[in-house]
């Protein structure tokens, strides 16, 4: 499967469901099952009162989504299965791609994805009510998280970096309407802002 064919099949998954100035320490996160970036992409398998379905979608005879279900009560009262958790290999390669994880609505609440297909997560999303609210990125493959970007009603509002892999953010972009209103720089490495550039084209 070509990139570019990967990249079509990540957003019709996505699409479709199956698919402050003060430094934060940017210490490398839990693993892959627990939907943050900076992990080895493993498949946990079936956990513990959990079934799973399997789907071939591109039909090649492998496996290529993961549905893991547990059994429940819905909003009626009735007994069925609820999904908690899906897995999706989109390249074909035999290996997870995409992880997401659902709460007791099947509401999506993280997704874990492996954009460059080399094994570990780099790229994780966080939503609420089904927004994503939170990115975070381990841009140099280091195993650490180096960018955070926020969001507010679907806005980015807010991007925060690592710039020199210290651990620590260094660098902060708050953002107004669709374009930067100003960027922060710590220059001594003692976690606050001491250089502010404006935009001069903000409001």
């Amino acid at each position: 499967m070509s990139l570019m064919k990967s990249w079509i099949y990540i957003g019709l998954c996505a699409l479709g469901g199956l698919a402050g100035c003060a430094g934060k320490q940017a210490g490398p996160g839990p693993s892959e099952t627990e939907g943050n970036a900076s992990g080895d992409v493993t498949r946990p398998g079936k956990r513990p009162g959990e079934k799973v379905r399997e789907l071939d979608l591109n039909r090649d005879g492998k496996t290529d989504v993961w549905i893991y279900l547990v059994s429940g009560k819905g909003p009626d009262g009735q007994e069925r299965d609820r999904m908690v958790r899906k897995e999706i290999d989109v390249n074909a390669d035999g290996r997870v791609d995409i992880t997401q994880f659902f709460d007791e609505q099947e509401e999506k609440i993280r997704e874990a994805m492996d954009q460059d297909f080399d094994g570990r997560i780099d790229s994780t999303l966080t939503f609420e009510k089904g927004v994503n609210t939170l990115t975070e990125r381990d841009v140099d493959g280091n195993g650490q998280v180096d960018v955070w970007v926020y969001y507010e009603n679907g806005k980015l509002v807010r991007k925060e970096r690592d710039t020199n892999g210290d651990g620590k953010v260094d660098n902060w972009e708050y953002w107004k309407g669709d374009q930067v209103d100003r960027i922060g720089d710590d220059l001594d490495g003692d976690g606050k802002v001491d250089r502010w550039t404006k935009n001069p084209n903000a409001d």
